[in-house]
C-alpha cells in the first residue's frame, strides 16, 4: 500500500515522464521510466548497505544531495522552457537515450527516495535479517507500480500529443518545464 502511495504521489518523476512523453513521445517516455526505475533500485540497494542512513545523518551529505537534485530539476525544466524547435528531427534512439538519462538523473538526485527508504523501509525488516533482499523487494514493488502507472501516464500523454496541435504540445512542455523548475526551487528552499 505504501509503495502504491509513493508511486501515485506526483513529484519530479511524474513531471519528468510527462515532459518526455509530451516532447519526445511514448518510446522516449518508456526509456525515462526505465531510467527512473534503475534509480529506485539504486536507492533500495544503497539503503540496504546503509548509505541512505548516512545521507540523512550527515547534514552536509543531505544538503549536497538536495541541492544537486534541485539543480537537476531546474536544468531539465529550463531546457523545456527555453527549447526552440522540435526534437522530431532527432533520431528516436537519441530521444530514447535522452529520456533514459532524464529519468535516471531525476531518480538518483531525489533525496526523497533516500528519506523514504530510511524512514519506511526499516519497518519491514525482521531483527537481524539481511536487509538487501528486503530492500530489493521493496524497490521491486515500487518499480512494479511505477511501471504500470507511469506507462499509463506516458501512453495518455502520447495520445493527447498526437491529437493536439504543435502549439498545444509546446504549451504542455512549457508547463511541465515550469513544474520541474518549481519543484527544484522548492527542494532548495526546503529545510529537512
Amino acid at each position: 500500500m505504501v509503495a502504491l502511495l509513493v508511486t501515485l504521489t506526483p513529484g519530479p518523476a511524474t513531471a519528468t515522464i510527462v515532459r518526455v512523453a509530451a516532447r519526445d513521445g511514448r518510446r522516449a517516455a518508456l526509456s525515462a521510466i526505465l531510467g527512473n526505475s534503475i534509480g529506485v533500485f539504486m536507492w533500495g540497494c544503497l539503503s540496504a548497505i546503509g548509505v541512505s542512513s548516512l545521507v540523512l545523518a550527515s547534514e552536509v551529505a543531505y544538503t549536497v544531495l538536495r541541492v544537486g537534485g534541485a539543480v537537476v530539476l531546474i536544468v531539465l525544466g529550463l531546457r523545456s522552457l527555453l527549447r526552440r524547435g522540435t526534437h522530431e528531427s532527432q533520431p528516436i534512439g537519441a530521444r530514447r537515450v535522452a529520456g533514459w538519462r532524464s529519468g535516471l538523473a531525476t531518480s538518483v538526485s531525489n533525496p526523497k527516495l533516500a528519506v523514504f527508504f530510511v524512514a519506511v523501509f526499516p519497518q519491514f525488516l525482521r531483527p537481524h535479517a539481511d536487509p538487501l533482499p528486503y530492500a530489493l523487494a521493496m524497490a521491486a514493488t515500487i518499480v512494479s507500480f511505477d511501471l504500470v502507472w507511469y506507462s499509463a501516464l506516458a501512453f495518455a500523454v502520447n495520445r493527447a500529443r498526437s491529437l493536439l496541435r504543435p502549439r498545444f504540445q509546446r504549451a504542455m512542455e512549457r508547463f511541465t518545464g515550469a513544474v520541474l523548475v518549481a519543484l527544484g526551487i522548492r527542494l532548495v528552499a526546503q529545510a529537512r
